[in-house]
């Protein structure tokens, strides 16, 4: 595709709106260390990832994206066998999330949720037996093989992003509405045996969810990241401290664990206010349209499903990071797409977006009894 075209065609709306959110993140994280006192460290790291990130999301958008057809099932048990592999490597903070070779580290479940997507993507394209319920075993197997392998991280947070996502490209593909019901409930029904499987700190953290600390009230152990997320989040007030000002000086009434990456919501709330919050919101849900509105127009169903799905979990992430901010969802430990610090979620997410611009590049295919012919290249 010649240049000329591709820039003339490139869906430029979704990377100015990725580009916004990178950007959010930066001024998010300068305010945790701006009120932690810290080196600016973090900062220039995620500047640096950026850098890459915004040239994964461009160079993701050159190749045709049916080039990934033939690769979706490799790179998906590639990404399995990495889950795996993270049980082989030390814990961080108690959790087997990360492999590190040297200085270099990453989280193999982020790479998860784009193998996913492909390889789902991938198997619901041409297939009808999924129609049925008896279908729908294959696919619930694709979903649970990196579900259970992330819970046992653990990483309950992550893990329960691929069940809606499942959901989704399920009804897309056209699955049958009564067969998706059923699985619904039968999730409903596996809950308590969910509860069991779960550690004590997770259960704390759904049990707090239910009985918050009122204001003044000293918060449970498990409830004092949740606690202090929301008072952080109030102190900016309606405009936030950068208009408004602080209210206090206490570098300790600022103190949030985790705050550049699982809160940094409370933490652009806190510095831009409602407006900075809405605006955040306002540019996933762009996404999110965009892509749905690229599904629409997109004939080709590989490329179709593949931006139902990255539609979808930019969509769920989004909903369940804000909503844990704001004590709707419990404390699940998930960051929010392109904006929270780290360089794996980053990337990763970069690269979807690539993808979703990639198809917006290619929605002329055909549907014909010949195999798939170019309409527009």
């Amino acid at each position: 595709m010649k240049v000329s075209a591709w820039a003339g065609r490139l869906p430029w709306s979704i990377f100015v709106a990725a580009v916004l959110l990178i950007l959010l993140g930066w001024w998010g994280i300068a305010r945790v260390e701006e009120l932690s006192g810290s080196s600016r460290r973090a900062l220039h790291q995620q500047m640096a990832y950026s850098a890459i990130a915004v040239a994964v999301m461009l160079l993701a958008t050159s190749p045709n994206y049916r080039l990934l057809l033939h690769v979706s099932y490799p790179v998906y048990f590639f990404s399995l066998l990495l889950l795996a592999a993270v049980f082989f490597f030390p814990a961080i903070n108690w959790s087997h999330r990360w492999i590190r070779l040297g200085p270099i580290g990453f989280q193999p479940s982020e790479l998860a949720k784009p193998a996913f997507i492909l390889a789902l993507a991938r198997y619901l394209m041409y297939r009808e037996n999924f129609r049925r319920l008896r279908g729908l075993a294959a696919p619930l197997a694709l979903t649970l093989a990196p579900v259970v392998l992330i819970f046992m991280e653990p990483d309950l947070g992550t893990a329960a992003v691929f069940l809606p996502v499942f959901l989704v490209m399920l009804f897309a593909a056209g699955a049958k509405r009564s067969g998706l019901i059923l699985m619904a409930a039968a999730g409903l029904l596996a809950l308590p045996l969910l509860w069991t499987q779960m550690s004590d700190s997770q259960r704390s953290r759904i049990a707090t969810l239910l009985d918050q600390p009122s204001p003044g009230e000293s918060p449970s152990r498990h409830a004092y990241q949740l606690y202090r997320g929301k008072q952080v989040r109030a102190m900016g007030g309606v405009w936030g401290s950068y208009i408004a000002g602080q209210p206090t000086d206490d570098p300790g009434a600022y103190h949030l664990p985790e705050a550049r990456s699982d809160f940094i919501f409370s933490i652009i709330g806190e510095r831009f206010g409602l407006p900075g919050s809405a605006l955040t919101l306002a540019l996933f849900g762009w996404i999110v349209w965009r892509g749905l509105t690229i599904a629409a127009e997109t004939r080709e169903p590989f490329g179709r499903l593949l931006v139902v799905g990255i539609s979808a979990l930019f969509a769920v992430e989004a909903l369940v990071h804000t909503g844990v901010t704001v004590g709707l969802l419990p404390t699940t430990g998930l960051s929010l797409p392109l904006v929270s610090h780290g360089g794996s979620g980053l990337l990763t997410h970069a690269l979807a977006v690539g993808l979703l611009m990639n198809v917006g590049l290619r929605p002329g295919y055909e549907m014909t009894n010949e195999p798939f012919r170019f309409v527009v290249e």
